[in-house]
């Protein structure tokens, strides 16, 4: 075993936080000397919101489990098609339930990068920062002093790129789109400020907002406009987003059906193209983004690039592929399994099958075993890794992301950064989306 597994190792492994923080300020000394570093996608895709180049959409992957396996698997891809736009990233739920701090999920992708010869930039990005609706209405001050706590925190660990979820305060019951939209671009835009007063010298923080929660009723242009309107008000002269989220029709993890399998979703690409070229053309962001994409069937995938979504998030399709896989131990599926029926029993809704139960919670042992994960056989990853290359080799051809290293290179620049991880958010909330 190499140094940096070791380090990747001693990183995961790592219970007491500050130890945690040395093995994390090691390996990002490490990826330095080696040319790979964290960075923001903002100028690039402020470029595309200018129409310097389109034709392709980033994939913005979660990685829950194995995350150095599937981040070595996600590297080697790159390299093989000189792609260079694309994102690792974790929302705030999945910090909470995989275990997984910013500190640690940072120093993973960037020990992944080093391992497989990889050199630039690597995007990594705090996914739906979330607001949650009951803890903001007993008390606003408190929700989003905790998320600027938690953004503090990933801003510190190189995360340069936050997803800013604050569409739970959307209020449908007003009948005027700007009042429906108020509580949502205000929070936003308070956040944007944040970031923009702790972000490193040099960094424009690639920031999105989010105008409907996905899952829910399909976006319009109306709500794109009263969004941006409220937003733009309330930033001043501030830099804003580089992409913004839109609903078109998908849900997080997909529709389970009873048998366990997912339902066909049909997704609406004139919204998205629509809304994307809004706001490209009226408000220079890069355009809209896609959520809640991985378990869309294949012939879906190629439509993106053919809208102009300027980014795809890809999910639960990696976390089950891992369970699903021949290699996974079937005696570490049995615990993982029985685990949940004795932790999370509550979570099983009256008429909801074992099948569908065990799909929608299997994600929450991701934390609990992640020693165990992590433990497995070399053999037994590196045939899960192999896998998973092959998804992401599909994935990054269909969305043509194909010779875009160059590209990349061009618009992002190195900034020499000394991490300063002092902060510390405490428990992260498992719940909201992801």
């Amino acid at each position: 075993m190499t140094d940096i597994d070791n380090l990747v190792k001693d990183l995961i492994l790592e219970v007491d936080i500050s130890k945690k923080k040395e093995h994390f300020l090691k390996i990002w000394q490490v990826a330095q000397d080696a040319g790979v570093y964290p960075a923001s996608i903002h100028d690039f895709y402020i470029a595309r919101g200018k129409g310097e180049f389109s034709g392709f959409t980033v994939p913005a992957i979660n990685i829950r489990g194995l995350t150095y396996v599937l981040a070595r698997a996600i590297i080697r891809v790159a390299k093989k098609h000189n792609a260079g736009a694309f994102i690792f990233e974790i929302a705030k739920s999945e910090m909470g339930y995989t275990d997984q701090r910013p500190v640690e999920y940072c120093g993973v992708c960037l020990a992944a990068a080093v391992k497989e010869g990889y050199k630039g930039p690597i995007f990594i990005q705090a996914d739906h920062t979330q607001v949650n609706p009951k803890k903001y209405k007993e008390s606003p001050n408190k929700e989003m002093d905790n998320l600027k706590t938690l953004i503090k925190e990933a801003v510190d660990s190189g995360f340069y790129n936050i997803d800013i979820d604050s569409s739970t305060l959307v209020d449908l019951t007003k009948t005027d789109k700007k009042e429906e939209q108020r509580l949502n671009y205000e929070a936003c835009a308070e956040l944007t400020k944040y970031i923009r007063s702790i972000e490193p010298e040099g960094i424009t923080v690639s920031v999105g907002g989010e105008i409907g929660e996905v899952g829910s009723a399909n976006s319009t242009p109306e709500e794109l406009e009263a969004f941006m309107d409220g937003y733009e008000e309330y930033l001043g002269d501030d830099a804003g987003m580089s992409k913004v989220s839109v609903q078109t029709g998908t849900s997080h993890g997909g529709i389970v059906l009873p048998d366990g399998s997912i339902a066909k979703v049909k997704l609406d690409f004139d919204t998205l193209k629509i809304l994307s070229e809004l706001a490209r053309v009226k408000h220079g962001m890069g355009g809209a983004v896609q959520h809640g994409a991985s378990t869309l069937p294949d012939d879906a995938f190629g439509k993106f690039p053919e809208v102009e979504t300027v980014e795809v998030h890809l999910a639960t399709q990696f976390q089950n592929m891992i369970f699903e896989s021949e290699a996974f131990p079937v005696e570490l599926k049995k615990k993982i399994y029985s685990w949940l029926g004795e932790n999370l029993s509550s979570e099983k809704k009256e008429g909801e099958t074992e099948d569908q139960f065990i799909y929608k919670t299997r994600k929450k042992a991701l934390g609990a075993f992640k020693n165990d994960l992590t433990n497995l056989s070399d053999e037994i990853h590196s045939k899960i890794g192999k896998e998973l290359e092959d998804k992401f080799d599909f994935l990054f051809q269909k969305l043509k992301i194909q010779n875009t290293k160059e590209l990349i290179d061009k618009y992002i620049k190195f900034v020499k950064v000394v991490p300063n991880v002092t902060s510390h958010a405490g428990e992260i909330d498992a719940s909201g989306a992801d």
